[in-house]
């Protein structure tokens, strides 16, 4: 019986959307492609997630690679892209819905450091009994390291977990450490009917 969701963050509970984070800057054509390029897929961001780099360490040395003319923009996805925060339309409903009918609600994110920062101000994380950021623990999604780091740290049972994220390797992370789950394809809908088929009491709305 499944008695714990365990939630991603980014484009799960929130939009992480790396064009319009580079758009609403007023920034397009071959410098919103080097943006998205030496920001957003950089050995910086993944370091950043796994906890061995700051996020001004990150800026810095992202901003070696690129034109002075980009170096402000770069440092604002870098330390403002949840600036304003974008929920995912009908996911506050839905864990407020899992969180009254009395599941456990979990976070498991590869975020950086600054993510405490700003985790307050995304309205589902008042419903939230525990979470797990890749960037404190040294260690990220889709190694088995973090998934049992979860079940330890909150004492939880695996085949009572149901993981939810955006990245299909994420899943099948989860399912090698026995954590069933479902891809979300931003659709809350579709991930409702995936929860029902799991054994989950949420409705189909």
């Amino acid at each position: 019986m499944i008695r714990n969701i365990v939630f991603d963050m980014g484009n799960v509970l929130i939009r992480f959307d790396r064009d319009l984070f580079i758009t609403r800057l007023g920034i397009d054509g071959g410098d919103k492609e080097l943006l998205k390029r030496e920001v957003f897929r950089s050995l910086e961001w993944a370091r950043m997630d796994r906890g061995s780099m700051t996020d001004a360490e990150a800026a810095a040395s992202i901003c070696r690679r690129l034109p002075e003319h980009l170096h402000d923009a770069a440092g604002k996805l870098v330390s403002m892209w949840d600036r304003p925060i974008l929920p995912i339309p009908g996911m506050y409903e839905l864990v407020e819905e899992l969180k009254a009918n009395g599941y456990g609600i979990y976070l498991l994110s590869n975020a950086s450091y600054r993510q405490h920062d700003y985790w307050p101000r995304i309205e589902a994380s008042r419903f939230f009994d525990g979470t797990i950021v890749s960037a404190d623990e040294k260690v990220i999604k889709p190694q088995p390291e973090i998934y049992r780091l979860l079940l330890e740290r909150f004492h939880l049972k695996a085949e009572e977990c149901f993981f939810v994220d955006d990245l299909p390797a994420n899943i099948e992370g989860a399912l090698w450490c026995g954590i069933p789950g479902a891809v979300f394809h931003d659709d809350v809908l579709l991930l409702r009917r995936d929860l029902r088929a799991a054994g989950v009491n949420v409705a189909e709305k």
